[in-house]
């Protein structure tokens, strides 16, 4: 295949005002993201549970490496699923990996021994790997340049609408009074296999991206999908009349080697993969060790028993998914360097600071929880500029991969050793040795703001393509 194509496809996807179909895109994404939270906060949460379980008998130790287990399978789904959505399309990969993520979810429910629920989260992990990789590459292909930054930002915050059901969800299911635990933390895990049958129906609403059509040979289906947006969109009053757009002309290809991918990352952009490693490596770290954890250190430095820990997960959720919804439009305007090195930079500050109190002996169960809610208020947009780095500051043809390969570079160094090296901080009892886990965390948060300042791209309110030109463009 060695067409030619002259297209205006996205500078007419850029002209567009906000829609009914740009707000059916978001939901069905941002449930996606919903189910995320509710995976972890489920592992986090039933802690308790599962180390009262008589079936499973689970040690600190034990659900640390189980959630380890998760995001091994993340990265490697990530990996695997982030070169299937650049080679056979964005919406494909939709279906396979919600439907790998159902089945597993619902089989860690009949989880039999530690074994079985580390075999079944691994493989529920591998499917939400897989899902980042086709949401972020579609949520930057679909949605109009001055929207990007906010919208990519609100729909990875809404993880923690997920981590909020979550806590509910045990606060119920965990409550003797109402159900027997050795019941409840396997109805728990059933709760995200039904959401999630919600979830593939939704998808329907979603085209492939007309830009990845483009490229791979379809520029017909491309004007098609384009044609149906602009039914249902307004023209932003800029924009120039029909007829007037920018185009770009692009070689159609059926895939791009993985040599070019490699020469592409590592050589053309390699000041660029040095931000996204940062930013995706520090907020692994930052967020897993402390997320997956969280329930182990209010049971075991504040004494609270596992059916009430879904109440601390409330104002902490709130928190998470409040800032990158009130932050996110800053994203837009202030612009992504400023902000990026902002929101790293002050939640690494605010770590060391709630750590050394809670070293101190200082801090009850409700002030710890205030001070996370606090930090991730800041640490949460912080994470989603990560997804959102990678993804709009490389070539389409490697935009799925290269949020795959950083996502799993940086899960692999932070996230993966994180949850534990927390469980055994907390495993030995002292709270010096926990405050040790969180400077690290709030050194590599500071170090990832530094390099995202000093190394970022203002990408705020460009197009993709002027951001990073598609490596199929021919110059004219």
């Amino acid at each position: 295949m060695d067409r030619i194509v002259e297209t205006d496809i996205p500078a007419r996807l850029d002209s567009l005002r906000w829609s009914p179909f740009h707000t059916r895109v978001v939901t069905a994404l941002g449930i996606t993201w919903i189910l995320d939270g509710l995976e972890v906060t489920l592992a986090g949460t039933l802690s308790g549970a599962l180390k009262d379980s008589p079936t499973l008998r689970f040690t600190n130790l034990d659900i640390g490496l189980a959630s380890s287990a998760y995001l091994v399978g993340a990265v490697l789904g990530a990996v695997v699923f982030g070169w299937l959505t650049d080679r056979i399309g964005r919406r494909k990969l939709f279906f396979v990996t919600l439907t790998l993520y159902l089945t597993a979810t619902a089989a860690t429910a009949l989880s039999w021994d530690t074994g079985s629920f580390a075999l079944f989260r691994f493989l529920t992990g591998a499917g939400i790997g897989g899902e980042y990789t086709a949401i972020n590459s579609t949520i930057q292909e679909l949605v109009p340049a001055r929207y990007r930054g906010w919208t990519d930002l609100t729909i990875n915050g809404s993880f923690w609408l997920g981590a909020a059901l979550g806590a509910v969800g045990a606060i119920v299911l965990l409550d003797p009074q109402l159900i027997d635990p050795e019941l409840g933390w396997r109805l728990a895990f059933l709760t995200g296999a039904v959401l999630g049958l919600v979830v593939f129906v939704m998808r329907l609403w979603i085209p492939e991206s007309p830009r990845w059509l483009m490229i791979h040979g379809r520029p017909d289906q491309a004007v098609r999908i384009v044609a149906d947006i602009e039914r249902m969109a307004a023209r932003d009053p800029d924009a120039p009349a029909d007829g007037g757009w920018p185009t770009i002309r692009l070689r159609m290809r059926d895939h791009t080697p993985l040599r070019e991918v490699a020469r592409t990352l590592f050589c053309a952009y390699r000041q660029r993969s040095l931000v996204g490693l940062a930013l995706m490596t520090a907020q692994a770290f930052f967020y897993n060790a402390i997320f997956f954890t969280y329930a182990l250190v209010l049971s075991t430095f504040f004494g609270i028993p596992s059916d009430r820990i879904g109440w601390y997960i409330l104002p902490f959720a709130a928190g998470n998914f409040l800032g990158p919804l009130l932050l996110g439009r800053l994203f837009d305007t202030v612009g992504r360097r400023a902000m990026i090195a902002f929101t790293y930079g002050i939640s690494g500050i605010l770590l060391t600071v709630s750590g050394y109190l809670f070293a101190a002996g200082v801090l009850t169960a409700q002030t710890q929880t205030i001070a996370w809610m606090v930090i991730f208020f800041f640490a949460s947009p912080a994470a989603s500029a990560a997804y959102l780095t990678v993804s709009e500051t490389f070539p389409l043809e490697v935009r799925a991969l290269a949020i795959a390969m950083f996502y799993a570079i940086g899960t692999g160094i932070g996230g993966v050793a994180g949850p534990a090296l927390f469980g055994a901080l907390i495993d030995s009892g002292s709270r010096d040795s926990v405050f040790a886990g969180y400077c690290l965390g709030s050194a590599l948060m500071i170090a990832a703001a530094l390099i995202g300042w000093r190394y970022g791209v203002a990408a705020e309110r460009r197009p993709l393509e002027s951001v990073a030109s598609p490596l199929a463009v021919v110059e004219s």
